[in-house]
């Protein structure tokens, strides 16, 4: 019997990532706040977003919630959040 070798490599370097620019200011911004769906994170977001709009100005609060969390995030969701100017994302337990 034949041994068959994989490789396990992908077929081509992945893209160099690079960090957003800083938001000089959270005021007036909308945020994303992405739940993984973790046990606790929720009841987490809500205080994130209470200190975002009372400590910071934050205009508006997107909230989205992963179905798996173990799974990245499904392009539909990542569309939904994609026009705030932030996402801050929570891992509960």
């Amino acid at each position: 019997m034949p041994i068959t070798v994989l490789d396990p490599t992908p077929g081509r370097a992945p893209r160099a990532a690079r960090l957003a620019p800083p938001l000089r200011t959270l005021a007036g911004a909308r945020i994303a706040l992405l739940d993984n769906g973790k046990v606790n994170v929720d009841r987490f977001l809500d205080h994130v977003e209470t200190i975002l709009r009372a400590e910071h100005g934050v205009a508006d609060v997107v909230r989205g919630r992963k179905p798996n969390m173990s799974a990245p995030a499904p392009p539909e969701l990542l569309a939904e959040l994609a026009g705030c100017a932030a996402l801050v994302s929570a891992v509960g337990d």
